[in-house]
């Protein structure tokens, strides 16, 4: 469990900007602050940084329906590790994400670059495989939406295992073989509008082959003519692996994890400079807990029966 610094008041970005002194480098608008508990899980929120560049024109391609085999995800490993539980009660951390995924879903509308966003951190232990995991349980929660949470850690994948489902081929065996069909890869779970997608083989020429136009040509065919797939990735650290930095390319949003009691303004700064001139950037100030008259999520549902 992390520690959370104590903040008396004022939202995430503005007490973000008091430790980081990110006045040229971001801008935007935030979503408001959060009172958390000593002992919660970290917590997340959003702010604009640069506008998305232009995505390649569609092939013309409608993406299948995934068929192969369904998993369960494990419930148990999913309250041990403190995510949220699938149709679980509403909590203060499930309110939060609720927040997060409505800013990300009104940027996603009609954004060039597709229904992708890119979960990286600029050190490991910021929580951004936390915040992956959580961001994808919430929205496949919607209505009318289908996810698929993309394993692109090559160097140290969890997502699969997180879940407790098996993995297999993924990402980067489809990357690396023109005859591995990226739908094959795909595991349904038994969330109906949630599938994973595993990183796959390691590979020493990881970044090679996400710069290749074949990355560009496998994510448009994950999505092409589907609307309601989002892709959501959760990446290697940037500062310790070079993926990440490649992988902003191909997204519209990149949602940068940082712990507000452990990574410094020069770490958060570096890991900035290599995601310009790609995704939207947002930071995402975790770790961090507020006092005083903060709002209070969960509690109001906790008040009296449901009624029949």
């Amino acid at each position: 469990m992390n520690q959370h610094s104590p903040i008396k008041g004022g939202s995430l970005i503005e007490r973000a900007t008091e430790i980081y002194d990110f006045s040229a480098a971001l801008c935007g608008r935030a979503a408001p602050a959060v009172e958390m508990p000593a002992d919660a899980p970290p917590l997340v929120e959003p702010v604009a940084v640069a506008p998305a560049a232009l995505a390649p024109a569609p092939t013309g391609f409608r993406a299948m329906p995934w068929t192969g085999p369904i998993q369960p995800i494990d419930r148990i490993a999913l309250a041990e590790a403190g995510l949220l539980q699938p149709d679980g009660p509403v909590t203060a951390m499930s309110e939060e994400f609720r927040l997060l995924k409505r800013d990300l879903l009104a940027q996603l509308q009609d954004n060039k670059r597709g229904n992708r966003i890119l979960v990286c951190s600029p050190h490991s232990g910021d929580g951004k495989s936390f915040c992956a995991i959580n961001l994808a349980l919430s929205l496949a929660a919607e209505k009318d939406r289908e996810i698929l949470l993309i394993d692109a850690d090559f160097g140290k994948p969890g997502i699969p295992a997180a879940l407790g489902l098996d993995a297999g081929p993924g990402l980067m065996d489809a990357l690396a073989d023109p005859m591995v069909a990226i739908e094959d890869c795909v595991i349904r779970t038994d969330i109906p509008s949630l599938s994973i997608l595993p990183a796959g083989q390691r590979s020493n020429a990881d970044t090679e082959f996400l710069s290749s136009a074949r990355t560009e040509q496998l994510l448009a065919r994950l999505t092409e003519g589907r609307p309601d797939r989002i892709l959501v990735f959760d990446s290697p650290p940037l500062l310790a692996a070079s993926p990440a930095a490649v992988l902003a390319s191909h997204v519209a949003i990149a949602l940068l994890v940082v712990r507000a009691d452990k990574t410094s303004e020069a770490a958060v700064r570096d890991a900035i400079g290599l995601l310009k001139g790609g995704a939207q950037v947002q930071l995402l100030l975790n770790a961090v807990r507020f006092t005083g008259g903060g709002r209070r999520f969960g509690s109001y549902y906790a008040k009296g029966e449901p009624r029949s």
